[in-house]
């Protein structure tokens, strides 16, 4: 084990000399030249960090390509020559002064033909926008190792601008790079304190080398050189070092004895013990067998192997060698937590051992197995031998060299998971006023027992070896809860401290729902009791969960004192998988500080398994503390990265690296760290049995390497299919439209009969104005728009295929009826009841006339999104609940009854003629599917 690093390091550098040449970072992270950008941005699922230093700045950074289209970069930046704090007693360990910014690029157009690429970037989106700008450029290759880009900024990047690359043939490693440099260096934060004030607009010109992944430029600008040195990840690579270490699957031994007959299986325990301790070295755990009459049934997980299918495979094969010969079926329930993921069922046992030996191809063997999500019904009442747990096999304490991606560690665990770890652990704080960097290093021991079917102790000790975290000396002046703005107090304590000490109940409470109860120490900072619902169900791309924890804040000391502050977090997710393995989480509810508000992560997850992803919180904590301001309060947010380690060493594991980039002082928009959470422990599996075949690589064959299903592709996401498809449908049902000048007839006459009463119900909605009815109703016009979007957007998100189908009408619908009202507003440019008892009166001079009265955008919208689930399910009552939530806006006097009137005839015509072209779904479908060779939009169309 000692050597797998290593190797795992080495062959890795060896592997990225094969890659080939992609476009190269300039000095801010972003694909370019030197300090300007191209429209390159980067090749899909590239992760990119590097350094660079160009006077007055020093920069690290972190760039990934997180979408095809979409390229990210993050900025830690100092500023020589400015010092952090003025005053020392505050900040000064700090050093120079120091600022982050995130950049993003867009790229709108690709390189085709004639035609170059086309993108536009913002820099510095949050915070002090100290490098605030825009830019719009375009790049083109006039040779396949010339590329030329020109384009145009605003702010930080001020004007045209222009760069080019070229990369000699005969030295493809090499490339000569030159720009026109357009940032305003002397308009810089504080530049005339620095050499910034020096430095002008003008040419720069350098030269770059690569090799593999590892890329450096020295350049020479007009009044100082510069370096930039980066290191670049591909992501959507499956693996970047082959499995050389991983254990050859089972195939039998001389100490297997022969296959029983079912009497003496029966008879004699040794057999089913042969099996688990055979299982047991492959990594399998809480290890259940069973037989029912021929059949043999496996109960069991695996700590190691990371894909469901694999797992199940060297099961199965290695249960061929000892199951009694009469066995007709093999039945596996695969685990997790001890919770049934999938039932796999093999019928044919010949075919299955054929199949793992070669001689049939995939398609005849899956003619003999069924997988069905969860625990087969058949299966809920048999009793399964715990076998396992009355084998007597030594648990020895191991020291590990590269185990889980640890340096180092002490090991000891057995087959019914329980385990005992002993690790270095390590933490790095950036940004604290007290200094700029800081860090922990400690000695972290875990626990692992298990007590009984899905009940585990959890509980983990750790004691700080060294750290400057405890350096922090300044209070924090949150006006919130301290919740973790006092993180620095707790750092401090270098006695070894009880971390986690848990009880946690697992559960299965129906075939796509779990539960988990939770009580003890959950965190550093906190203890409680809580638990957590997921339904997850198995054809569908979502998942919701609800968690609740009672908390209680424990001391600094880190053992069982407390502190007084108590609260109640209940939190509700729902979880969405998107196209490109995208998923996308809304949290909402009531979060540690007692604010309340909602979370929105969204990640994706490449083909290496990698996950890059950012959150943004938005509660009513009203967090003014720097940055943050009184008109415009703090708000928690943050990148994170998840890394399965399987990716980079030499065999196969299941750990994960995660870290993260946010404020670590902060109180607003908080967590608690969860017990367990459901949806994390479960979506890897679960994701397994429902991609393609449910097998993966089950039989570890070197002629299904190249099958999707074994290795799958990189997601690909075109959506221009469908969107045509919909157009053409909606035109040819335009043009059949019979007398459609008799319609607009008689819309017309309905909206001019409303004109004339538009002044006297003005004047009655006006006498009661106090009326709490009509209060109300004002407040109901308000509110049924936005309802109806939900329920549209609901529907086509979760909804099956008819009801997703109508959705999506429903809000083609209601973005038609809000653009052809905006339209007409424009055209109309009507005062509002509330401003004129005059219905003929304009607004006045210098207002916007996309505020103009005539007509009701709300009533639009709501019509646009009800006529579709009227029609399609057949419910006129959806008609009287939208004609009630438009007549909100006149008795709320913002708008006259021929505004509602137009705007709901607007809406309702969209509605139905949407609806009538794309109602059949069965000819037409546009659910979000997780397919076997993209994710994405499905589409289907007959050919009649």
């Amino acid at each position: 084990m000692r050597g797998i690093l290593i190797k795992g390091i080495v062959l890795g550098g060896s592997c990225g000399l094969l890659l080939p040449v992609y476009a190269q970072p300039s000095l801010n992270g972003q694909s370019g030249y030197i300090n300007m950008p191209s429209a390159d941005v980067g090749r899909d699922g590239s992760l990119s960090f590097g350094f660079n230093s160009d006077k007055p700045y020093n920069t690290l950074w972190v760039s990934a390509t997180a979408l095809p289209f979409l390229q990210i970069s993050g900025r830690y930046i100092s500023i020589s020559g400015i010092a952090g704090f003025d005053d020392s007693q505050y900040g000064g360990g700090y050093g120079s002064y120091k600022d982050k910014a995130i950049d993003t690029k867009w790229r709108l157009l690709d390189e085709s033909g004639v035609w170059p690429a086309l993108a536009f970037g913002r820099t510095d989106i949050f915070g002090t926008a100290l490098w605030r700008g825009n830019y719009l450029v375009a790049s083109k290759h006039l040779s396949p190792n010339l590329e030329v880009s020109a384009g145009v900024g605003s702010g930080r990047i001020e004007g045209p601008f222009g760069g080019l690359r070229w990369t000699p043939e005969r030295f493809p490693r090499w490339s000569l790079v030159a720009e026109y440099d357009a940032n305003r260096y002397p308009s810089d934060f504080r530049a005339k304190e620095t050499f910034a004030a020096q430095r002008k607009k003008g040419a720069a010109a350098g030269i770059e080398y690569r090799w593999g992944w590892l890329g450096l430029q020295l350049a020479k600008q007009k009044t100082h050189a510069s370096l930039n040195a980066s290191i670049e990840i591909p992501l959507n690579e499956r693996e970047f070092v082959p499995k050389i270490s991983e254990p050859a699957y089972f195939s039998g031994n001389p100490d297997v004895p022969l296959r029983p007959t079912l009497r003496q299986w029966h008879a004699d325990s040794a057999y089913g013990h042969g099996l688990v301790s055979a299982l047991s070295k492959q990594d399998f755990k809480n290890i259940r067998i069973s037989m029912r009459g021929d059949e043999f049934v496996l109960e069991l997980n695996n700590s190691r192997i990371s894909n469901v299918g694999r797992a199940v495979g060297r099961a199965v094969r290695t249960a061929l060698y000892f199951a009694p010969i009469e066995t007709r079926s093999i039945r596996v329930v695969y685990t997790k937590l001890e919770q049934p993921i999938a039932t796999y069922s093999f019928f044919n046992l010949a075919i299955l051992n054929d199949y793992l030996l070669g001689k049939v191809d995939r398609q005849r063997f899956l003619d003999s197995v069924n997988i069905k999500p969860g625990k087969d019904s058949e299966l809920e009442e048999v009793y399964a031998q715990q076998l396992s747990a009355n084998i007597k096999d030594s648990v020895n304490l191991e020291v590990l060299a590269g185990k889980d991606g640890d340096i180092v560690q002490l090991n000891a665990e057995d087959n019914e998971a329980n385990r005992f770890r002993l690790v270095p652990k390590t933490g790095v704080y950036f940004n604290d006023p007290s200094g700029a960097f800081r860090y922990e290093i400690a000695a972290a021991a875990t626990y692992t027992r298990r007590l009984g079917t899905g009940l585990f102790l959890n509980s983990a000790l750790s004691a700080n070896l060294y750290n400057t975290v405890s350096g922090v000396k300044q209070p924090s002046n949150s006006l919130l809860p301290h919740v973790r703005s006092d993180v620095a107090e707790y750092k401090k304590t270098n006695s070894p401290k009880l971390d986690r000490l848990l009880l946690n109940q697992y559960l299965t409470l129906g075939p796509n729902t779990y539960a988990r109860a939770s009580a003890g120490i959950y965190e550093e900072m906190f203890r409680g009791a809580g638990g957590q619902v997921l339904y997850y169900p198995d054809t569908r791309h979502w998942a919701i969960d609800l968690a609740v924890d009672a908390l209680q804040q424990r001391d600094y000391k880190g053992w069982l004192g407390k502190r007084d502050y108590q609260t109640v977090t209940a939190l509700a997710s729902l979880h969405y998988k998107l196209p490109l393995n995208v998923t996308a989480t809304v949290r909402a509810g009531r979060f540690l500080a007692k604010d309340s508000g909602a979370r929105l992560e969204l990640k994706r997850r490449f083909r290496s398994g990698i996950e890059i992803g950012a959150w943004y919180t938005s509660t009513n904590g009203n967090d003014i503390t720097s940055p943050g301001a009184p008109s415009a309060p703090y708000k928690d947010k943050g990148l994170f990265i998840s890394i399965p380690l399987n990716s980079m060493l030499t065999l196969d594991t299941q750990a994960v690296g995660n870290f993260a980039l946010s404020p670590w002082t902060r109180d607003v928009g908080q967590m608690v760290l969860s017990p367990g959470d459901l949806y994390d422990q479960l979506n890897d599996p679960r994701s397994d049995v429902n991609a393609y075949d449910g097998l993966g690589n089950f039989a570890e064959r070197p002629d299904e390497q190249s099958l999707p299903q074994v290795n799958p592709p990189t997601p690909s996401f075109h959506p221009w299919p469908s969107v045509r498809l919909r157009l053409d449908d909606s035109s040819r049902q335009f043009a059949s439209m019979e007398d459609k000048p008799g319609a607009v007839a008689i819309a017309a006459g309905m909206t001019l009969a409303a004109i004339a009463l538009d002044k006297p119900v003005n004047q009655a909605v006006g006498r009661h104005q106090d009326n709490r009815l009509l209060k109300g109703w004002k407040q109901v016009g308000n509110a049924l728009p936005i309802a109806a979007l939900g329920l549209a957007g609901g529907a086509f998100a979760l909804g099956d295929d008819r009801l997703s189908n109508t959705g999506l009408i429903a809000l083609e619908s209601s973005a038609l009826s809000a653009a052809g009202s905006i339209a007409l507003k424009g055209l109309g440019n009507r005062a509002r009841p509330n401003a004129s008892d005059n219905p003929w009166q304009q607004q006045p001079a210098g207002s916007s006339r996309f505020q103009s009265s005539f007509t009701s955008n709300h009533a639009a919208v709501l019509f646009g999104a009800l006529t579709p689930f009227a029609k399609e399910y057949d419910q006129p009552w959806l008609y009287g609940l939208a004609a009630i939530g438009a007549l909100g806006r006149v008795a709320g006097k913002d708008h006259w009854l021929s505004d509602v009137a137009a705007g709901s005839l607007l809406g309702y015509a969209s509605g139905s003629w949407l609806w009538h072209a794309q109602r059949d779904e069965s000819r037409y479908r546009t659910s979000l599917m997780l397919g076997p060779k993209q994710a994405g939009i499905q589409v289907s169309k007959s050919l009649d």
